[in-house]
């Protein structure tokens, strides 16, 4: 009997009726008070420096938005993605990113913020991102209509990309992994060997879609003002 391929992604395990999977997004806090144990330890000095980076690149594509602390929302938004996608990778772990449910949750609000903001606040610079300069006088309606689209399925781009990156190497590992029972003991080996180059690439990934997330959300913050 053959089963969906995409029930590795559901959260199965009940308790009370309670889908106890979904706590899984909590983990990433008991990584905080590992960083306090001795200080500087290695570990607090890395992410120390990859916030400082990130605040310092952030800064500078917010533009004239920013002010003391405007970066911390979306460095904390990369911290959270980061955490959960790499704890996805760990054997019967959930992966809450690959749902549109915890995805969708994340950009929909931020971009709603956004948009309310930039309308409500600065009308005229929002109206004028919808026509790029230079635009022929016949085109302008057609271009208003492209821009607004656009806009509006930016907070759906964004959840899709990633539950769709973290669906795709999820499902090829489990996938590979289900033909090992299959296969003879001499070509175990190379199974392994892929597998591990999979979880490589997997981790890759994992940095790469939070850090997507992130700086994509602060040039949409960037152009409300």
């Amino acid at each position: 009997m053959m089963s969906n391929l995409f029930s590795i992604f559901d959260p199965s395990t009940n308790l009370f009726n309670l889908p106890i999977n979904w706590l899984s997004t909590m983990l990433g806090l008991l990584f905080l008070p590992f960083a306090f144990w001795l200080i500087p330890n290695r570990h607090y000095i890395l992410w120390n420096f990859i916030m400082s980076k990130l605040h310092n690149e952030f800064k500078t594509l917010m533009k004239n938005n920013y002010f003391n602390g405007s970066t911390f929302i979306f460095i904390s938004l990369f911290s959270f993605i980061l955490f959960n996608n790499f704890l996805g990778l760990f054997p019967y772990i959930f992966t809450s990113t690959s749902h549109l449910t915890l995805s969708l949750s994340i950009s929909l609000p931020l971009w709603l913020s956004f948009m309310l903001y930039g309308w409500i606040n600065n009308y005229q610079h929002m109206f004028i991102h919808m026509i790029p300069q230079g635009t022929p006088t016949i085109l302008m309606p057609f271009m208003v209509l492209i821009e607004t689209i656009s806009n509006i399925i930016r907070p759906g781009t964004l959840a899709v990309r990633l539950t769709a990156n973290m669906i795709a190497g999820h499902l090829l590992m489990t996938l590979l992994s289900n033909t090992g029972t299959n296969l003879p003991s001499y070509l175990i080996i190379f199974l392994v060997i892929i597998q591990i180059l999979l979880l490589i690439l997997e981790s890759a990934v994992a940095i790469i879609q939070s850090y997507v997330i992130a700086i994509l959300s602060t040039l949409y913050s960037s152009e409300v003002n």
